[in-house]
C-alpha cells in the first residue's frame, strides 16, 4: 500500500493560518453563495485516516456541529486524557514523535493520511513527513496568528502540481514533495 501524508489547509496571504487571538472567521470572507468547498470532498475521499493535534481537535469540537468525519481521527496530545464519550469509537489519542505516530498507524492499516493542524503540520515537515500539500490561499493579511510554517532543519523541495482559482479570488495550489533518490 502506498502510504502518503497529505495537507489541505488554507492561509491568510501572509501565511497565517489562524488569527492573533486564534480565531478562524476571516477563512469566511470571500462570499461563497454556492458553499463550494474547494476540492475538499474529493481530497477526503482519497485518505484514510486524519492525524490531528490537540488544539484543532478542540477547535472543531467547538464548531457545534455534528462530527465532520467519517474516518477515522488520530489525535496527538501530551495533556489530554480523555476524548468525549460520542466520539471515543471515531477519534484516538496518540503521542510520541512524528515517525512513531506514523509507524502506529500504519500497523492499524491505515496509510493514505490526511495531516492537519499547524503544530503538527510544523513538526512532520521538520521531519520530512509529508508528501503532498494542498494550501488555499485566502486573499487577506492577518499581519499575525498562528503561522503555517516554521524554521526547519533543512530545505524541502516541492513541485507545483497544479493551481486552481475559486470564487474569483482564491487560489489553491497543489505541491508534491520532490524527493531525490539514492542510486
Amino acid at each position: 500500500m502506498l502510504k502518503k501524508n497529505s495537507v489541505f489547509i488554507a492561509s491568510s496571504l501572509d501565511g497565517y493560518i489562524a488569527d492573533k487571538k486564534g480565531g478562524i472567521d476571516w477563512l469566511h470572507t470571500i462570499p461563497n453563495p454556492n458553499q463550494e468547498d474547494m476540492g475538499y470532498t474529493d481530497f477526503i475521499n482519497r485518505i484514510d485516516a486524519l492525524v490531528m493535534g490537540r488544539q484543532t481537535f478542540e477547535t472543531v469540537c467547538g464548531f457545534n456541529v455534528v462530527w465532520p468525519y467519517s474516518i477515522p481521527v488520530f489525535v496527538l496530545s501530551n495533556s489530554l486524557k480523555e476524548i468525549p464519550e460520542d466520539l471515543k469509537e471515531k477519534v484516538f489519542l496518540t503521542q510520541g514523535s512524528p515517525g512513531e505516530i506514523l509507524a502506529q498507524i500504519h500497523q492499524m492499516g491505515f496509510f493514505r493520511l490526511y495531516i492537519d493542524g499547524g503544530v503538527t503540520i510544523r513538526n512532520f515537515l521538520k521531519a520530512d513527513l509529508i508528501d503532498e500539500m494542498i494550501l488555499t490561499t485566502i486573499p487577506i493579511l492577518l499581519g499575525g496568528g498562528s503561522p503555517l510554517f516554521s524554521e526547519l532543519p533543512k530545505a524541502l523541495q516541492f513541485e507545483l502540481a497544479g493551481t486552481k482559482t475559486f470564487l474569483d479570488q482564491v487560489t489553491q495550489n497543489h505541491y508534491l514533495r520532490k524527493r531525490h533518490l539514492a542510486l
